[in-house]
């Protein structure tokens, strides 16, 4: 897998610095910024292949320097913040950011989250090349055809079952929030849509996984939203 170049957001030095000493540890190019100006300033000059974000920064919020580049890039964007309610992290999440670790963390970790991030650009790339079909694991769907299939069976699928299905297998690796969810898919955010969804993607799952209490593709973010999980 190919060294990628990392755009290292952060205006605590220490932390800047263990961030920065990991990823030259492992053979990753990087840069930096101390401030969301400079965030918007590097993204735009250098076009990383993925953030890391802090989003207590000394000028403008984390938050809107991720809306703020999701006006031009779909760069991935992995927030890395001491903020640790659920509202901060689906706040970020809706403005666009891929993933959300909380401060303190491991390095380890943060190496996990980067090589997840590695492989959905790798998936991404993929598909890029070949859009009329999705593979993961037993997984496959023919777009073109308009189905679904779990090994050699056919997986009979309602309309909306079908694009939920397409819309987390074309986001595999990012959690997808209750809210972008429903307006990807009803137009709207109501907590009527939200609880439309859970039923939907129970009966989702009850097709999917052959053992919905230890589910392999969709994996359940509590309180914020669902993610495809990248078969290896």
């Amino acid at each position: 897998m190919s060294k990628i170049m990392i755009l290292v957001v952060e205006d605590d030095a220490p932390v800047r610095n263990l961030i920065t000493t990991t990823l030259k540890a492992h053979d990753y190019r990087y840069i930096t910024a101390a401030t969301g100006e400079g965030a918007v300033m590097e993204t735009a000059s250098h076009n990383p292949d993925v953030i890391f974000l802090d989003l207590g920064l000394p000028d403008i919020d984390g938050v809107e320097v991720i809306r703020r580049i999701r006006t031009w890039s779909n760069i991935p964007i992995i927030v890395i913040s001491a903020r640790s309610e659920d509202t901060d992290k689906i706040d970020a999440l809706d403005a666009g950011a891929d993933d959300y670790l909380t401060k303190p963390f491991s390095v380890e970790e943060l190496l996990a989250r980067l090589r997840v991030t590695q492989r959905r650009l790798a998936l991404m790339q993929n598909n890029n090349a070949q859009q009329a079909m999705f593979i993961n694991g037993q997984l496959r769907i023919d777009y073109a055809a308009g189905c679904a299939f779990l090994g050699e069976e056919e997986l009979h699928l309602t309309p909306i079952e079908y694009k939920l299905l397409c819309l987390l297998a074309r986001n595999t690796g990012k959690v997808l929030t209750h809210k972008f969810i429903t307006q990807s898919i009803w137009g709207s955010s109501w907590e009527n849509d939200v609880a439309s969804l859970r039923v939907f993607m129970a009966t989702l799952r009850k097709k999917l996984e052959s053992r919905p209490g230890s589910p392999q593709y969709i994996q359940t973010h509590i309180g914020i939203g669902y993610r495809m999980l990248k078969i290896e």
